[in-house]
This record gives structure tokens, sequence and C-alpha cells, in this order.
């Protein structure tokens, strides 16, 4: 018999057996005594162990069995013993995800560790065993199967008939190689209708009135189909913030610290593309919190703040845009630490140290090899991790700040767009060619004399509303030919890292909404370029990156 399909099947289910035992060893973590929790974390490991065993996978089923033997003590006990009973149960669950990483990589499960196999055994052996009559789990194909024919649950209601509970709705799974395949031949299909109205636009629809209409049927059912290819390509950002608060625990037991991490608008969703690339931004955020900013329990009551450190992930949407903040309850950043040693890793000259404002100090922990840590340790102390969160960001067409306080915390906050597939863009002309910028970055745009913009060597300045702007020519930045006139310039006002920056070019095309394209391998490397579409005429557009140009 094939197994495969099964495997994938076993995988899937086991992966969200796994939230829900993390979420409630959690839960367990703050309430020992939580019935809902024991249970939750009890019927998850039974899954786990009945699908492990149809399949033959005597390890995982093994250690899961285990874990249920445990979770039926604290049920017979009515609590889960404190202590180091909850930290055994974390790494029962953490060596159970190693296995099933394993069967994904198509291996054999190692045996756990014997001694967390003894320690999970240590207490005395239950006194209540399984009852015969409990029936074994079915087969994962089985599972999928009866779920279907599973009647739906009926609920009583007080002075009321029985009353069937609605059913939750249907869903299916789809391997995400088809999902994109499809995702991408909408793509297509929107930009080849671009280009046929483009072509249509040569004859008069007006007097062939069947054209137009047809047209205009077309426009309207290819824009249905965008918004719904654009919610297959969402996804909550529960995703990837529900395994924060167990990895939290983690770092801080490592660190000897305690903290408690409160998420709040995972329900947001936000384009699986740029949600998948946010995950390790996220971490290293969050990382650095527990590390850098939450101080050791005698710290904090010494300051007079509660011995749980509190970490806050809130999201909002605004707009196009999600912001996400990770605010810790911490000491907050010491920027006199920070200015001195950005100044010894020659981040920064010493003239100008002196008279940088707090705001400015915050943001050169962002600099490339400049840490705060003290010592390197397995946690952080690298000087790489929060450059590569402004870069990962960044290259998303988001921006970060960090505001903090010291003795009160530090405030991490990130902007990114609700989707990469869709923008509105700024068309702009250099020379033959036409390059496109994200309507989001675009403050202002006007257009002044050539003699208003003044040379210093290389580079260029404008005063508007009497500041002093740096001016980058476009068509330089990205190596098209074009010659200097006399005529008006096009200035377009953005901002790059906090700073205000004008993006001179020859001419404003107009806004347009296009479909991005990935870039092809050949141009990946390009990194002021974030992407392409075709225009209705047939010729290629490149979607420019403002931080990378700059």
């Amino acid at each position: 018999m094939d197994l495969a399909k099964y495997r994938t099947i076993f995988i899937e289910e086991s992966t969200e057996h796994f939230a829900e035992i993390s979420r409630a060893l959690l839960d367990l973590e703050k309430d020992p005594a939580s019935s809902d929790a024991i249970d939750t974390v009890f019927r998850m490991a039974h899954s786990i162990k009945g699908m492990a065993a149809s399949l033959d996978y005597a390890p995982i089923t093994e250690l899961a069995h285990r874990l249920e033997d445990r979770m039926q003590e604290a049920r017979d006990a009515g609590r889960v013993p404190d202590g180091d009973s909850l930290s055994l149960l974390f790494q029962g669950l953490t060596t159970l995800e190693g296995m099933v990483d394993a069967v994904k990589e198509e291996e054999a499960p190692q045996s756990a560790p014997p001694a967390l196999l003894t320690a999970l055994s240590a207490p005395a052996q239950r006194s209540n065993p399984p009852q015969p009559s409990e029936p074994a789990p079915p087969a994962p194909a089985e599972v999928t199967r009866s779920a279907a024919r599973e009647p739906a649950p009926r609920v009583a209601v007080e002075g009321a008939t029985e009353v069937t509970a609605p059913r939750p709705p249907p869903t299916v799974r789809v391997r995400t190689e088809t999902l994109d395949r499809f995702l991408s031949t909408v793509g297509e299909v929107i930009l080849n209708t671009s280009q046929v109205r483009t072509s249509a636009s040569a004859f008069d629809t007006k007097r062939d009135s069947a054209l137009g209409e047809g047209l205009d049927r077309m426009d309207r059912v290819v824009g249905e189909l965008q918004r719904r290819a654009l919610e297959l390509r969402t996804t909550q950002l529960l995703r990837i913030v529900e395994p924060l608060p167990r990895a939290a625990r983690e770092i801080a037991e490592q660190a000897g610290k305690k903290v408690e991490v409160e998420i709040e608008g995972a329900e947001l969703e936000i384009d699986r593309s740029i949600l998948d690339r946010l995950s390790d931004p996220l971490v290293h955020l969050l990382r650095n919190a527990v590390d850098h900013g939450i101080e050791i329990p005698e710290a904090r009551r010494a300051a007079g703040k509660p011995e749980v450190g509190r970490i806050a992930i809130a999201a909002r949407r605004e707009k196009d845009n999600i912001h996400i903040s990770v605010r810790d309850d911490g000491a907050g950043l010491d920027l006199a630490g920070v200015l001195a040693r950005a100044v010894e890793a020659g981040v920064l000259h010493q003239d100008l140290a002196e008279d940088l404002p707090p705001d400015a100090i915050a943001a050169l922990v962002f600099e490339p090899g400049l840490s705060t840590a003290h010592s390197v340790s397995e946690i952080s102390g690298r000087g790489v991790g929060m450059d590569a969160v402004r870069v990962t960001i960044e290259s998303l067409g988001g921006s970060i700040e960090l505001v903090s306080e010291r003795g009160e915390g530090t405030v991490t906050s990130l902007v990114v767009p609700i989707t990469a597939a869709v923008q509105r863009v700024l068309m702009l002309g250099l020379a033959e060619e036409i390059v496109a910028l994200p309507i989001s970055k675009v403050e202002r745009i006007l257009e002044v004399r050539a003699e208003q913009i003044e040379r210093s060597g290389a580079e260029a300045f404008v005063l508007i509303d009497d500041e002093l702007i740096p001016v980058i020519d476009l068509a330089e930045r990205v190596g098209i030919a074009s010659e200097r006139g006399e005529g008006p310039v096009s200035l377009v006002l953005t901002e790059i890292r906090g700073d205000r920056v004008a993006l001179a070019s020859q001419r404003i095309v107009g806004q347009q909404q296009i479909y991005v394209k990935p870039l092809p391998e050949l141009l990946s490397g390009l990194r002021s370029l974030a992407g392409l579409t075709i225009l209705g005429d047939g010729r290629p557009m490149f979607l420019l990156d403002p931080n990378q140009i700059a």
C-alpha cells in the first residue's frame, strides 16, 4: 500500500495538533488547573498517537503515549504539577515536532531521548489505564472521510426543542505549488486583459456597441477574478504570530527570565508572500525584547515592576498597510551605550555624535555589525539581527522604526503592504523608458525649474518648504542614459528611512493599478528593482524600490 498520501495527511494534521498543544500548555502555565487545557493536550496527544501507530511510526507513538499518560494523571489530580512538569511537557512537544519534521523529510523518526521518556514516566504509573472500550483513533485517511459523515452537533436550549448547531464552512486542502500556479495564471489574465483593452482603443467602441459591451463585461469578470485571487493569496497573521509566545518562553528560560506575550490583531489577513518573509523579523524582534529588553526577576522587583515581563504584539490595518508593533516593558535602550558603540565601530564620527537626537541614536541599532549586547550568546549579540530585519522589511516595500525610553521599554513598529501582487503605482518617464513607484511611497509631486536645483560636486539639492532636500536623478541611478535639459524637472517627494528625498524624472506619465510579477532570475540581483509588469502595448515596466535607489 502506498502510504505517501497518508503521510501527507499525518504531517498536516499533526502540525495542527502541535499548535493546539502549544496554546494549551501556555494556558496551563497561567492556570495549572485549567481542565479545558488539560483535556486539549490529552486529546491531541491521543490523536497523534493513533495516527502514528497506523503508519508504524513507533518512536512517535511511544512519546505521544507517554504525554497522554502524563495528561491522564493531570486529569485525575485536577491540575498539572507546578514547576518542572510543565517544562517537561514543552520538551516532549518540541521532540515530537522534530520527529514529524523527520517524517516530512522522508526520514525515519529517531527515538526520543531515554531521559525524556523516563522523566515522563517518573511519577507513579497512572492508576487509571486506558479504558479497553475506548475505540482506537482511525487511520489518517479515515479521519478525513469520517469528518464528512459526522452529523452536526446538537445543542439543547432551555425552554426550546433541541436545535442543530451550524456546521463550520467546508474547507479543502490545496498544495501550495498548485495555488501559486493558479495565482500566476490569474496575473497573466489581468495583464492580457489590459493589452486587449489598449488594442481595442484603436477602434471606435461607441459605434461598435457589441465590442464595447463585451469589453465592459470582460473588465467586470476579470475584476471579480482578481478580487477572488487576492482573497486566496491572503492568510491570517495568526499563522506566524501563534508560535511566538512559546518561543518567548523558551528564550526566557535560557536567559533566566519570565515573560508573558500578548497578541492582538492576529485575525488580520495579509498576502502570503509577505507573511512568509515576516516570520524571521518578528522572531528577531521577540528575541531582542527578551534578551535586551526584559530584565531578570530580581532587577524588575528592584525597579518596582512585576517579576514577569510583558511583551505585546499588536497589529492593525490602515488603508492598504498593516502596522505591527512589538512592545516590551523592559529596561529600554541605553542610548549612551549605543552611541559609544557606534563611534567605536566606525558607524558614526565622534564630532557628529554630540548633537545627535535620541530618535537618530535609537535608529543606529539597525546599522550592520552594531549590537547592544555586552557579550555573544546563543540568543543574540553578533549585530546581524536588526540589520537583517530592516533589509527584509524594506524589501517588502515597508518601513521600520524604533522608539525607546530608558526604564520604560522599547517599541518597534513595522509597516508592510497588505498585498504585493496588485499595487497602485505612479508611472515616471525616463528617456524612452517608463518606470513605476508605489503610490503609497509618494508624499508629493511638484515641478521645478532646472536652475532651482543646486549642485555641489556629485550632490544635488532643492529648497522645498524652507528645507534643503537631496535630489536623486532616477535615470542616472537605474542606468538609463538621458540628457539633462534646461526645461522643468518633475520631482517626486518620498521618505526614505526617516529622511525626505526628491526623486527627479523627466515626466510624469500617470497612475495605474498593476499586477506585479516577480523578476526573472537573471535580474534578481538588482536590488533597486522590486518587480515588473507588462504594459498594454506589450512593453515591460519595472517597479522601483525607493529604499534601494537611495
